[in-house]
């Protein structure tokens, strides 16, 4: 795939996640993806293959919105493999608080799945909206 196909790819994971398409979003990550959140946060981590993806982050996560989230891409860089975006994101906390995050992704793409992911977001917002 090229970048205008991993651009499209992208750009539709993250449609069907805001539309609650949990399948739609997980379909484009490999099965032995390696999924890593910077920072001290209580889901700053690296989760090891989708399965603990699932169960680690975005089972927990998904547990703590009110609604489910919107990430929006703003901006898409692509180069060979690898692909960077900026995003932000509009979401609630079920305790009320407001997770309008703002991220810089970084994927490597390979054979139109996503080998590895690389996550850039405000923690101190992640603390604030869902604790330690």
């Amino acid at each position: 795939m090229g970048a205008t196909e991993n651009k499209d790819m992208i750009r539709k994971m993250f449609a069907d996640l805001a539309k609650g398409n949990a399948e739609g979003f997980l379909d484009n990550f490999a099965d032995d993806v390696r999924y890593t959140i910077i920072g001290t946060s209580k889901y700053s981590s690296t989760y090891n293959g989708k399965q603990d993806m699932v169960n680690r982050l975005l089972g927990p996560l998904s547990a703590q919105l009110e609604g489910g989230i919107e990430l929006i891409p703003d901006n898409l860089i692509a180069d060979g493999e690898f692909m960077a975006m900026q995003a932000h994101g509009k979401a609630k906390s079920k305790n009320g608080v407001d997770y309008n995050n703002t991220y810089c992704h970084v994927f490597r793409i390979v054979n139109g799945k996503i080998k590895e992911l690389t996550e850039y977001l405000d923690t101190e917002l992640v603390t604030r909206a869902f604790g330690k």
